[in-house]
C-alpha cells in the first residue's frame, strides 16, 4: 500500500462500479473474517429448514439424515460442519475434504451428489432449528405438547432447539421432518398449541 500511493499505481483493477465493487468487497471480507467454529453433526436442509442433527456418536445421526435424503430433503455436511457467523446468522458449510460425503456404518464412505444427483446437496445453509438426539429415558418426562420452547447457543446466537429422544420403532427422520414444518407453521404466525388451548377454553365454555 505505501508504494503503491507512492508510485500512484493501482493495487488492483475491476471493471465494476464502485458502488457494486464495495458491496462485493464487503461481503467478501465479512465472510472470510467471520467468527467460525467446527461442530460434530450432520447439516441439511429439511423443507426449506435449515436443521443441524446433533447427539453422541452412533445415536444413528448419519443414519437418520441419510433417510432424508432418500426422502428428497438436501445434504450440507456430514460429520464436521463448519458454522461461520455471517449477516445475523450461522451459515454452515462443509470442509472441501469431505463435500458431499458421509460415512454410514456397515456400508462405508458414500458420495452423496453422485448417488442421488445434484438436487440432494447443498453448499451452504443457515442454521434455523437445532435437533438433538438422545436415548430414550423412561425416567425422563418429555415434553409431550409442545408448550417447552428450548434455544441452543452457537457463536452467541440463540437457535430454537427440539430434543428427539431415539429407540427401536421410533421413525426419527419423519420426527424431524414434522419438527421443520412445525418451525415452518411458527414463523408463519401459527402455533398448534395456542389453537389447541383456544379449543379447549372454547370447550370449557360451552360446558
Amino acid at each position: 500500500i505505501h508504494y503503491a500511493k507512492k508510485y500512484k499505481r493501482p493495487v488492483f483493477k475491476s471493471n465494476q462500479r464502485t458502488d457494486k465493487l464495495v458491496n462485493i468487497m464487503i461481503n467478501f471480507l465479512e465472510e472470510e473474517l467471520a467468527e467460525e467454529t467446527t461442530l460434530h453433526g450432520v447439516c441439511l436442509e429439511v423443507f426449506g429448514v435449515g436443521v443441524f442433527i446433533r447427539g453422541k456418536s452412533s445415536i444413528g445421526k448419519s443414519e437418520t439424515a441419510l433417510e432424508l435424503i432418500n426422502r428428497g430433503h438436501r445434504l450440507v455436511a456430514d460429520d464436521a460442519v463448519i458454522i461461520k457467523k455471517v449477516e445475523g446468522g450461522l451459515k454452515a458449510t462443509c470442509p472441501e475434504l469431505t463435500r458431499h460425503l458421509m460415512e454410514i456404518r456397515g456400508i462405508g464412505i458414500l458420495d452423496i451428489q453422485h448417488l442421488f444427483g445434484v438436487g440432494s446437496i447443498r453448499i451452504e445453509q443457515f442454521i434455523e432449528l437445532v435437533v438433538d438426539l438422545e436415548e430414550w429415558d423412561d425416567n425422563k418426562e418429555y415434553d409431550r405438547i409442545g408448550k417447552d420452547e428450548e434455544y441452543t447457543e452457537i457463536l452467541g446466537i440463540k437457535v430454537p432447539k427440539v430434543i428427539i429422544p431415539v429407540r427401536p420403532g421410533r421413525n426419527t427422520s419423519a420426527i424431524i421432518e414434522i419438527a421443520a414444518k412445525n418451525y415452518r407453521q411458527k414463523l408463519l404466525g401459527f402455533n398448534p398449541l395456542e389453537s389447541y388451548n383456544k379449543k379447549f377454553r372454547n370447550l370449557i365454555q360451552k360446558q
